[in-house]
């Protein structure tokens, strides 16, 4: 068998495997070139059924289908790859919204999944799910620890592996990978959110759930213990994002930035007197790049660049993306005093789905 026929098999949950022992299955599944190294949970005809019982729709409709392999992506095969994650069964409405957000053009799929740049898909889920299902948002909420979180980011890399058939080395041809592309998904912290929800900035009723998808690069720390002030804060984090190492700083500002505050910087922030607007307008003026900088190599020179920044003298300072609202600031995490910042891939665009839930 190929793996260019998973898809096909996993979808009618008749695998030629001993689904009975554990240990058998998972060699079975290496053999062929399934999965992402990881044991999987044998995805029988029940454990189908019952993720689809979350589900209201044909589970047979095709949704859209998934680069690099033109995959047909319907909810029964997302099933097959929720069970093989090991996802809740309540939690898999959050995993077919995710999908239709990658599968919007804005985001890009196809490059993301071709690439030799190590994005993976960023899940951040809002609203009253969170609570109901069980998406964490505190502390470590990136880390171990946290089965919702983990299996629903282990769920779309499956799903990006066995139906867009983005294989490393085949179909996925980034150079070293990242962790993030085994799994990236968390919550936004409403208890802890002085602002507006990321879901609610993008357009979101604030009764629904959502989840938005981004293509990022692994998180960059953004450490800060003794700023006193919102400025202060800020100057920290587009230090984080201004480097010319990131996909960002080539992308002639085509794409965004995301930033995670910890709770206590977002309370620092919010009792300063600002909103995420004045956040954004600082940072777009602070996180920008001598553009003497930028020549130095990265990318410089591989495409045509915008006749303005051709025009530009060498001490000219270039915003990491072309307009504030291209920041997308989010709260999440625990107590410690730090703040993540996410590179993206550059030409793709974030997505955000409201949840049929």
């Amino acid at each position: 068998m190929t793996t260019a026929t998973a898809p096909e098999r996993f979808a009618a949950a008749e695998l030629d495997l001993d689904v009975h022992d554990a240990e058998a299955f998972h060699l079975a599944c290496i053999e062929r070139g399934w999965g992402d190294g990881l044991p999987m949970i044998p995805p029988t005809r029940a454990r189908v059924e019952r993720m689809l019982a979350e589900f209201d729709g044909d589970p047979q409709a095709i949704r859209g289908h998934l680069p690099t392999g033109r995959g047909a992506v319907t909810a029964e095969l997302l099933a097959v790859q929720a069970v093989l994650a090991g996802c809740r069964p309540e939690a898999f409405p959050i995993l077919v919204a995710a999908v239709d957000g990658v599968l919007d053009p804005a985001f890009n799929l196809h490059s993301i999944q071709a690439t030799t740049h190590p994005v993976g898909v960023t899940m951040i889920v809002s609203g009253p799910i969170v609570q109901r299902v069980g998406v964490h948002a505190g502390a470590g909420c990136l880390g171990p620890g946290y089965p919702v979180n983990a299996t629903l980011g282990r769920a779309m890399r499956l799903t990006l592996l066995h139906v867009g058939l983005a294989r490393p080395g085949e179909g996925d041809r980034a150079t070293h990978g990242q962790p993030g592309k085994f799994t990236s998904c968390f919550a936004e912290r409403a208890d802890a959110n002085p602002f507006s929800s990321l879901a609610v900035d993008r357009g979101v009723n604030a009764a629904m759930s959502a989840v938005t998808v981004v293509g990022t690069e692994a998180p960059h720390n953004v450490n800060d213990h003794v700023g006193s002030t919102a400025a202060h804060i800020g100057t920290v984090a587009a230090s984080a994002m201004s480097t010319t190492a990131n996909n960002n700083a080539y992308g002639q500002n085509l794409g965004e930035m995301l930033l995670v505050l910890g709770p206590e910087h977002a309370a620092t922030i919010a009792a300063d007197g600002w909103d995420k607007d004045d956040l954004r307008h600082f940072l777009y003026e602070r996180a920008r790049i001598p553009l003497r900088q930028l020549k130095i190599g990265g990318m410089w020179g591989m495409h045509a660049w915008p006749a303005w920044l051709e025009s530009l003298d060498d001490d000219d300072r270039i915003p990491v993306v072309r307009a504030p609202e291209r920041f997308l600031i989010t709260v999440a995490g625990g107590e410690g005093k730090h703040s993540l910042a996410f590179p993206t891939f550059a030409s793709s665009r974030a997505v955000t789905t409201a949840i049929d839930a």
